[in-house]
């Protein structure tokens, strides 16, 4: 017999993600570069936004799909210059 108890409830209470404010200066289209982590980064083109600005789908650059990224996830989604996703991404497969 089931019990009512929830027994792989998180411990920690559930809190809001912020966004951070330069992620709030994102708009469809744009070129941006993806930081996972540290030596690891990608480049793509802003699908769509939340009007949060809390989640963010992103076409990555090379034909590597569409992913969808949420404020909450530790990575980080910087938009590029005019050119400078284009130079600094060039030598990424």
């Amino acid at each position: 017999m089931a019990r009512s108890a929830r027994q792989h409830a998180a411990d920690a209470p559930l809190r809001r993600a912020t966004p951070a404010p330069h992620w709030k200066q994102l708009r469809q289209g744009d070129h941006v570069r993806v930081l996972f982590a540290p030596g690891f980064e990608a480049s793509g083109v802003v699908d769509a936004i939340t009007p949060d600005h809390a989640a963010v789908w992103v076409h990555l650059d090379g034909g590597r799909g569409r992913t969808l990224l949420h404020c909450g996830d530790g990575v980080d989604i910087v938009a590029c210059g005019e050119t400078a996703c284009a130079d600094e991404t060039a030598g990424l497969s």
